[in-house]
């Protein structure tokens, strides 16, 4: 075994972010009235989300911020005429709701737990986070899922690796690998702590970063090639 900790991404990994997120708007445009939402709005409202994301792993602005200025910039962009915080916690609220696993999520994790110890680090907001990993019937899998919000770090910082490094009682960052979607986030946070990284690239996206991953896969079965 090469590997002792498994440490997993959860969105666009783990979970179908995409998916939640597209279930997540049409409810609360719907419930402020705004019924099927011109797909302007969508496509603006994910790159402002994208763009401040970017911001947030940069450490420019903090997770209270970004969870209202997202909206706030949408809606200057847009003249809707909605309040941005109250948008917000509804907007989270059904994103919470939206827990849908890519394919093969529950056959890998139930494959390893009885190989390799099991961890989640992921960047987005707890209280979705943790309610979309209880919904889907994952949580039990991995002993500790550690949400940025509760450390005061986020991924690629090392701190939040430090944090998990201390949750999880690990000695030896030779044994760890960690297995994510973003370059910058996931594989970089994994290169930051001394730890193998595993990008997880099933659209086949070209690397043209100097991020560069131990392993590349393009189907999460092939996670268990690398034990």
């Amino acid at each position: 075994m090469n590997y002792d900790v498994i440490i997993f991404d959860a969105d666009d990994t783990l979970f179908d972010y995409k998916k939640a997120e597209d279930f997540a708007l049409t409810s609360v445009f719907e419930e402020f009235g705004v019924q099927s939402p011109d797909t302007d709005y969508v496509a603006l409202y994910r790159t402002i989300n994208q763009e401040l994301w970017n911001d947030f792993e940069k450490g420019a602005i903090s997770l209270a911020e970004l969870r209202v200025e997202r909206f706030s910039r949408l809606f200057a962009g847009t003249g809707l005429t909605i309040g941005a915080e109250e948008f917000s916690n509804r907007y989270l609220g059904y994103l919470g709701a939206g827990a849908y696993l890519i394919d093969g999520a529950v056959e890998l994790v139930e494959e390893l737990r009885s190989k390799v110890r099991l961890a989640i680090i992921t960047n987005g907001i707890r209280e979705v986070q943790l309610s979309r990993f209880s919904k889907a019937g994952v949580d039990h899998y991995f002993e500790h899922i550690i949400v940025s919000e509760d450390t005061g770090y986020q991924k690629p910082h090392i701190g939040i690796f430090d944090y998990a490094f201390n949750k999880l009682g690990i000695t030896d960052p030779a044994r760890v690998l960690i297995v994510g979607d973003s370059l910058t986030s996931d594989i970089q946070g994994g290169l930051n702590s001394g730890i193998d990284t595993c990008w997880y690239n099933p659209h086949n996206k070209p690397n043209a970063t100097p991020v560069k991953p131990k392993f590349e896969i393009k189907q999460l079965s092939e996670v268990l090639t690398l034990l």
